[in-house]
Formats: structure tokens, sequence, C-alpha cells
């Protein structure tokens, strides 16, 4: 007889593997402050990012299994580039986005043998914080708006528990960065060690990135070095150049056809473009 079992039983037996996978990594937050949203990653590696750009005022976070949602992030960059592109760079919002991953990791879910063990957070930046979107995306699909804060991956829930008695609505870039790594460092393994009261995370285990409204074009800027140990100490992020001004942004390849959510294909490599790039020097071509 060939080996049978239920569906309700290979769902759960997907389920069950995928949150083992994601709870093994280091968690993310993602909070909402006056001025934007504002992401933090529990990340020791300068070249491994789980936080990164997807479009002109969108943003990424995920925790996970890297080469799978680095190949998601990819793909979302490149379905921004060609609807924008295509249509018009309003057309490209962070529901647009989501839906599309919300499909593609579905379909993963449903009809492979193993499911993508990740989770995400697209983030979009308004023009007012009424206006500001988080939407968390499950390992199966499932996608939920959240209104103020998003955490993943492992201890999310003690993370969150911490956040919901900390976060208050309307708080500066430093007060919520204080707080989102307070959060984070009460569950980390780097800093529960001893007898102690947990440490806190330095500048070095974190990966600290913004989408901030007051930016004209690209919101999306990382925060580091001497800026990010301002802050944490207390201080005010150190002030950055104004941003050159953008031009026409180029036309990107199209994704193969046939491909789930119109994502593109997942596993192709990386071109070395960043998010809704402008400034390039060769004109579009229509």
């Amino acid at each position: 007889m060939p080996y049978y079992a239920s569906p309700e039983q290979v769902m759960r037996d997907r389920s069950e593997y995928a949150r083992k996978g994601i709870s093994r990594g280091r968690s993310v937050a993602v909070l909402t402050y006056a001025d934007g949203v504002l992401f933090i990653a529990e990340n020791p590696s300068s070249t491994l990012h789980k936080v990164g750009e997807l479009y002109d005022r969108i943003g990424f976070a995920a925790v996970g299994r890297y080469s799978e949602f680095e190949s998601l992030r990819v793909a979302g960059v490149r379905l921004a580039d060609v609807r924008g592109y295509s249509y018009n760079r309003r057309d490209v919002t962070g529901r647009v986005i989501a839906n599309a991953y919300a499909q593609t990791l579905g379909e993963v879910f449903t009809q492979h043998m193993k499911p993508f063990e990740v989770e995400l957070c697209v983030a979009e930046v308004g023009d007012t914080p009424e206006a500001d979107q988080l939407f968390r995306l499950t390992f199966d699909g499932s996608v939920v708006d959240e209104p103020d804060f998003v955490v993943m991956g492992g201890q999310a829930e003690a993370v969150s528990a911490d956040l919901r008695e900390h976060f208050l609505p309307g708080m500066g870039l430093a007060d919520a960065l204080r707080v989102g790594v307070s959060a984070l460092s009460t569950v980390s393994p780097a800093t529960t060690g001893g007898n102690g009261a947990p440490t806190q995370l330095t500048a070095e285990q974190l990966e600290v990135a913004v989408l901030d409204r007051r930016r004209p074009q690209r919101a999306f800027r990382r925060v580091v070095g001497a800026a990010l140990r301002s802050l944490l100490d207390g201080g005010e992020a150190v002030a950055e150049p104004a941003p050159e001004p953008h031009t026409a942004a180029h036309a990107p390849s199209h994704p193969a056809p046939g491909t789930p959510a119109g994502l593109g294909d997942p596993a192709a490599p990386d071109t070395g473009g960043t998010a809704g790039s402008e400034g390039d020097e060769d004109p579009p071509r229509g």
C-alpha cells in the first residue's frame, strides 16, 4: 500500500516544521515613530541583511532562512520596478507587494513538500503617521495589517509583550529605538548570560534602518556607525547630507512568464540594482 497521510496532518506537519525553523532565528522588530517606520534587527553580520529597501517608500524585513527570504526580497524589488515603470510610481504600494508575497508563500506552502521557513514584514511610510502601513506575512501566506509594531522570529511573544508595555504612538526616533532595543535585549542569547540582569544590545550587534517620511524621494536609509551609537546613548542621529535630485528610473528586466503572483523568479540571482533605483546614466528605453 502506498504511504498515505490526511491533508490535515500534512498541513500540521508543514506548519510545525516552518515554525521551528523561524523560532531558531533572532528576532526583528518593526515600529512606527513620529517621522516614519523604524526597523531593528539583532544581526551581528555586516553583509547579510535582514532589512532592506523594496521601493521609494517601502521597506522589507524578514526572519528565517536567509537564502529564502533574500530571494523573496529580490523578487519584490523586480515586481516593484516593473509595476512602477509600466504604470506609475504611485501604483507601487505596500499592499500590492504584500498581496504578491502572500500568494507566492501560499502556493509554496500548499504545493511543495517543504514550505519557506520565513516570516516577512512589508512596511510603507505615508505622508502622515496615520497613513503608515505594516503588513506581516507568515510562511503559509497569511497577511495581517498591524497598527503600531510587528515582531517576528525568536521569542516574538515575549518581545511583543514588552513592547505593548512600553511602546507609545508618536515617539521620537531615539525613544522608539531605545524601546525596541530594550525589548529585543530581554530575550537575546547575547545579553542574557550570567546571573545578572540582561545587558543591552550594542550597535555592533544591531541592524537598524528607517523609512523617513521627511525625505522627498527614497525614504529608506540605514542607521549605522556614529549615528546609531549616538541614538543608543540618548542623543540625536548625526545629520546626513541632503539627497541628490533623482532622474527617471531605468527600464527593469521583466520577470519570467508563469511565475506565481508576478514576483519573477525567486531563485534568480540579484543583478546588483537597488530597490527603485534612480539616477542611472542611460535614459529609459520604451
